[in-house]
């Protein structure tokens, strides 16, 4: 059952090549990624069940040992973050087959979609730090098409600012691995976990470490380096902003949790310097929340508020501490995910994601608004709404290690982002639509049959639902959290699945 481990990259390779026999057959292409996407969900799960049942699996690529092959390894981190990828997935193929035009369908769509969705899955499951960069750059690619598929101006002009800050931070991250491999002369992580702390010069390693920081910091959107991200998420359409606002910047977070608990837990490498950046982060994407006037951009910010929530668990470095900050990475991927499918819907209804162009939500569409309250409410941490436990975790942290600027940051950064939440009820909801013959045109989501109003509600409804069960099942969540935390934290039982002792 070690083969297991490949099953969600091989099956999404397989579906992207498929969908490449059907490249004008835009109906198939849609039915194809549905029914692949709604399977990929059953192959995540049933490995996330093996390795909680039977503990953390490895596998060596081609019956080379480690450190000589490729390994793959699934622990409890990393197929949690494959089932996200799939949930996620999932609902994007779905909100997709009305969401994106059958023009930009022709021109690649869906393959692209899935072979991002088989980068993830290849990122979380190896255990190579060279081949977590091959995986890095799989996903910048795909990434790049995605955001310039229609050839908008806007679309291009965001694509070239993300793909030229990516393309830096790959460059930054691939020197970072060359001195790592001149000083220890090994890739495997699970090794590098050994060698590392007896490396003489300690030095040398905090400059590695700090390289890998800024390298995952650009792709995450941390302090100073998230000037990409808003500029780059709002031009896209939804299901393509959805993908990117709830995945692809957790991505640079599960680096910085894999690397650095794994890697530098144990060397010279000052953690207050993560502490300083997520206290800077979590203050910055707050500010800059609270004065924007697009709806999209306001996400956009708010995920470099709270991407600073989970590096100040990492920056703690407590169990604790990592159990909230893989428990808000978990709750911050499918609210981050649904909201931008909820201002796809929101833009059909008003044509436009300006705030001041749009209203007379609640009126028009009181079930509707009903159901966006829902990731509205869990992004603040309303309790019992998924984002409240999370915050109990971190805060709790931050008193028992007396970080009291990370507690001041994350009570910031949660009044600020009650602040934001309460403009856009009372702007975009509660306030009646600007009284404007323009804007009225734009409703055509009115036009729309009542088949396509479900399929693109339906996804929303779904990642709904994941946020309710996380929120008022929380329990459940929170040992997954802590069996992951404490994993983190013992990197032995990672070295010894790679490396067995009787071995």
């Amino acid at each position: 059952m070690q083969h297991i481990i490949t099953y969600p990259i091989l099956f999404q390779a397989f579906v992207a090549v498929l969908l490449l026999f059907f490249w004008q057959k835009v109906k198939i292409q849609r039915w194809i990624s549905i029914i692949g996407s709604a399977i990929a969900v059953i192959i995540s799960f049933s490995l996330f069940f093996h390795v909680w049942e039977n503990g953390i699996i490895s596998i060596q690529m081609g019956n080379w040992a480690a450190p000589f092959g490729i390994t793959l390894i699934a622990d409890s981190l990393a197929v949690t973050m494959v089932v996200l990828a799939s949930i996620v997935g999932f609902a994007v193929s779905l909100f997709s087959t009305r969401g994106i035009v059958a023009s930009r369908i022709k021109f690649g769509y869906y393959p692209i979609l899935h072979f991002m969705i088989m980068g993830l899955s290849g990122a979380f499951l190896t255990g190579d730090i060279f081949n977590l960069y091959v995986w890095f750059e799989v996903i910048i690619i795909s990434s790049f098409v995605l955001l310039t598929i229609g050839g908008k101006k806007a679309q291009v002009e965001g694509a070239v600012k993300y793909f030229t800050l990516n393309m830096l931070a790959s460059v930054v991250f691939l020197t970072a691995i060359a001195l790592l491999y001149g000083t220890t002369g090994t890739l495997n992580m699970a090794e590098l976990a050994q060698i590392i702390p007896l490396v003489e010069n300690q030095g040398l390693i905090e400059i590695i470490a700090i390289i890998f920081l800024i390298a995952f910091g650009v792709k995450s959107g941390v302090f100073p380096l998230f000037t990409w991200l808003p500029a780059a998420y709002h031009t896209p359409p939804a299901a393509v902003s959805s993908l990117f606002g709830g995945l692809l910047t957790k991505l640079g977070v599960y680096a910085m949790l894999r690397v650095f608990t794994l890697l530098f837990s144990m060397s010279a490498f000052n953690f207050d310097w993560i502490i300083f950046i997520a206290v800077l982060t979590i203050i910055s994407g707050a500010m800059g929340a609270l004065v924007q006037k697009d709806l999209i951009k306001m996400f956009s910010y708010l995920i470099i508020c709270h991407i600073g929530f989970m590096l100040s668990g990492l920056g703690m470095g407590s169990e604790i501490a990592i159990t909230g900050a893989v428990f808000y990475m978990i709750h911050d991927i499918i609210v981050k995910s649904n909201l931008f499918l909820v201002g796809g819907i929101l833009h059909r209804i008003t044509g436009s994601t300006r705030i001041a162009n749009m209203g007379g939500i609640m009126k028009d569409y009181p079930m509707l608004t009903l159901l966006f309250l829902i990731p509205l409410f869990s992004l603040v941490g309303v309790p019992p709404f998924s984002g409240f436990w999370p915050k109990i975790s971190l805060i709790s942290a931050s008193l028992l290690t007396e970080n009291y600027w990370v507690l001041g940051s994350i009570i910031f950064g949660s009044v600020i982002t009650l602040v934001v939440v309460a403009k856009i009820i009372l702007e975009v909801f509660a306030k009646n639509l600007p009284k404007r013959p323009a804007l009225k045109s734009f409703k055509y989501f009115t036009n729309f049959s009542n088949l396509e109003k479900r399929v693109l509600i339906y996804p929303i409804v779904f990642l709904a639902l994941i946020s309710l069960v996380i929120g008022f099942g929380a329990e459940p969540i929170q040992q997954l959290s802590e069996k992951v935390a404490f994993e983190l934290t013992h990197p032995e039982v990672y070295i010894e699945t790679v490396f067995p002792k009787s071995k």
